[in-house]
């Protein structure tokens, strides 16, 4: 193992993980797994306001589904734990203290109503209010307070929180591995709180924190941190962590379908596809979402379409096992441009794997569909039914819904070739066919081909005076699956039944047909 590679991925829980965070989560796993190093799961819940119960539940089973395994973690154990910002909250408050003492970070007294007023009347102007090497002059803070009051304030047990003090006319320089050299302006720069008036930290401060104590190497993260960075590396050079600091890698905006904005947690019911890993349950219907493991993805198929979402291996390959993707992830092969979602090609990858998946393993992750459909049927026959229906469908759910017809009787028959070719006196000919194909010593789909084509010779008859009535009998259309392999799997009672069904409905077309 690669001791000085050690990566971490940081969900906050404050809802369920959107499909961006998957993304982000699977590049780390992938550079990880590439290097031999270690994958650090933490989880960043200081913002105890957006904090929302079963999210860190939904975030590890959603990880846990997908395959995405860790080395460090909540209920997996490290050597510099714990691993939830929460249970770390004695650890920042020393950092703030330190940048305060060495002229970095100051205290600010100012009350969440006076800021609002502040804006307000910025906002008057059309101009906005920034907390900063400006402003921060004519505020209520341990920079513009005598340092008597100040103490008296501290010691009275008045709220405050602690700001870093960003120096003006500076650059600061970020060398990130995706989009090479950045530079920021101090002077654009606010003073982001680092502790809050509760003691927790804010995200800026628990980050830097947390990834020094855990020696992370490489912080690969969504690109909406980049301007977040700017102060982060600050406050490395303040608490005088240069020397160690991570390498970053800002990943791509994942789009919307139409290539327009940001793909986000609305959008999902907006275009008709899932943008959650697996479906969470909010408070009310809006904030409820379904997830790609309940639209019937595989897994493999999820990462394997995410992985291609701003990284492309440089080959033409694109069906790829998840040790395959590590063998050939580099993060100089991430793209800066935003990675178009592109739901039809995710139904593609997913198509794949099924294609690839045996039909037995295929039957047993089509059951929790069928039986929720009220479909009680054996284990043997949803093998069969995935076999044959499984090049035919985008996901799971699709071959119960397109292939009712092996769960329930048809619900229509497709009209378009009954009204061109049914004719009543054909029934003599199809009953005498199945009388023939009943008596079979086994009912196996190449001993019924064989004998149908023994049965159309002896009474020369052709495939087009069989088949399309057959298959329409059986599965209501002309285009289910091989006809022989699904007589097979209905067996002769109910083969028999359905064309006994079938041939008044299709005497009814030919009537209106003679008659119109």
């Amino acid at each position: 193992m690669n001791e000085k590679i050690r990566l971490r991925f940081a969900p906050s829980p404050t809802g369920p993980l959107h499909i961006g965070g998957v993304r982000t989560a699977l590049y780390n796993y992938l550079f990880v797994k590439k290097m031999g190093g270690t994958l650090i799961l933490r989880i960043e819940d200081t913002d105890q306001e957006r904090y929302i119960a079963g999210a860190e539940s939904y975030i590890i089973e959603s990880l846990k589904w997908l395959g995405i395994e860790f080395d460090e973690g909540p209920g997996i154990g490290g050597d510099v734990g714990p691993y939830r910002q929460s249970e770390r909250k004695s650890l920042y408050g020393k950092y703030a203290l330190q940048l305060v003492e060495s002229g970095h970070a100051y205290y600010a007294f100012d009350t969440k109503e006076e800021l609002d007023a502040i804006r307000t009347e910025y906002e008057g102007r059309k101009e906005t209010f920034r907390y900063d090497g400006i402003t921060r002059q004519q505020l209520k803070n341990s920079l513009t307070l005598p340092e008597e009051a100040v103490k008296i304030r501290l010691e009275s047990g008045a709220p405050y929180t602690i700001r870093l003090k960003v120096p003006r006319d500076e650059e600061v320089l970020i060398n990130d591995v995706v989009r090479g050299e950045v530079v920021f302006q101090t002077n654009e720069l606010d003073d982001r709180i680092l502790l809050k008036g509760d003691g927790m930290p804010t995200y800026h401060l628990a980050n830097i924190v947390d990834d020094h104590l855990m020696k992370i190497s490489h912080v690969v993260r969504g690109e909406e941190w980049l301007p977040s960075t700017a102060h982060h590396i600050l406050l490395y050079r303040f608490l005088s962590w240069e020397d160690t600091m991570p390498q970053f890698a800002h990943l791509p905006l994942i789009l919307r379908p139409n290539g327009k904005g940001k793909l986000s947690k609305r959008d999902g019911a907006k275009f008709g596809m899932p943008v959650f890993p697996i479906s969470w349950e909010g408070k009310n219907a809006e904030d409820s979402f379904e997830g790609f493991r309940e639209f019937g993805f595989m897994p493999e198929a999820v990462l394997n379409f995410l992985a291609f979402l701003g990284w492309n291996p440089g080959t033409e390959q694109e069906i790829f096992s998840l040790s395959e993707l590590a063998e050939a992830f580099t993060l100089d092969r991430i793209s800066k441009a935003g990675a178009r979602f592109d739901f039809e090609k995710a139904s593609w990858f997913n198509q794949q794997y099924l294609i690839q998946t045996d039909n037995a393993e295929l039957g047993q992750l089509l059951k929790p569909f069928a039986e929720e459909k009220g479909y009680e049927v054996s284990d043997e026959y949803l093998t069969a039914v995935a076999g044959m229906m499984k090049e035919r469908v985008n996901t799971l759910p699709e071959i119960v819904e397109t292939g009712y017809y092996f769960f329930e009787p048809i619900r229509e028959y497709e009209e378009k070739m009954i009204r061109k070719k049914w004719n009543p006196d054909r029934q003599t000919a199809l009953l005498n066919l199945n009388q023939q194909l009943e008596n079979l010593p086994e009912y196996q789909a190449e001993k019924l081909e064989a004998s149908t084509k023994e049965f159309l010779e002896a009474n020369s008859l052709g495939f087009g005076d069989v088949f399309p009535f057959y298959r329409i009998a059986l599965s209501g259309t002309t285009k289910g699956p091989a006809l022989f392999e699904m007589m097979e799997a209905l067996g002769t009672e109910e083969v028999k039944k359905r064309l006994l069904t079938a041939f008044p409905a299709f005497d009814e077309v030919f009537t209106k047909k003679i008659n119109s």
